[in-house]
């Protein structure tokens, strides 16, 4: 079992129960599963700028992506219906927790000039969402090999009904918020 998973049966679940006075452990919020999404713009002209974005998001996640198709054709784009525009990877279980651990504790550290991450970006529903700039803070892709820097979108779903209850989780988890 994964270092966060065991955290999060041990101590953060029963914190969980104490703080919001749930009647059932099963009531406590979890991560349900962290979806990574590369968009890709200049795939419309050059195919092998997605092939290598394909490339570096297998590296990062150990998953292989599913490319996004363009749902609707956009002239001023030159963007066709059909024609693929990104990739996005669907984290559970185990996967998710490695890839979570390796974000809070390695890659997020790395972003130059890092005060923490928004507490402001939950949806409502208890989802967050986190934009990064560059994949070149993960540690599994290479300086020399990247012909171009590209940003992603994480969403980390939970099963928290409440933004609070999900800021509570994820704070526990070790996502570093940014002091306002």
């Amino acid at each position: 079992m994964n270092r966060l998973q065991e955290r999060y049966n041990e101590e953060i679940r029963p914190s969980l129960v104490e703080t919001f006075e749930y009647a059932s452990v099963m009531e406590a919020p979890k991560i349900e599963k962290v979806v990574v999404n590369m968009g890709v713009g200049d795939a419309v002209n050059n195919t092998k700028a997605l092939d290598d974005a394909v490339e570096e998001l297998t590296q990062l996640t150990g998953q292989k992506p599913v490319i996004n198709r363009a749902k609707k054709s956009i002239a001023s784009f030159k963007l066709r219906e059909g024609m693929a525009i990104g990739a996005k990877v669907t984290l559970r279980g185990e996967r998710m927790y490695d890839f979570l651990d390796k974000l809070m504790n390695i890659a997020l550290p790395r972003v130059r000039d890092f005060q923490g991450v928004s507490p402001k970006a939950f949806d409502g529903r208890g989802n967050y969402t986190l934009g990064v700039k560059e994949q070149l803070i993960f540690p599994e892709i290479d300086y020399d090999q990247v012909n171009r820097v590209r940003g992603m979108d994480i969403v980390i779903v939970t099963t928290a009904q409440t933004d609070p209850e999900a800021k509570e989780l994820l704070t526990q988890f070790g996502m570093p918020f940014r002091k306002n």
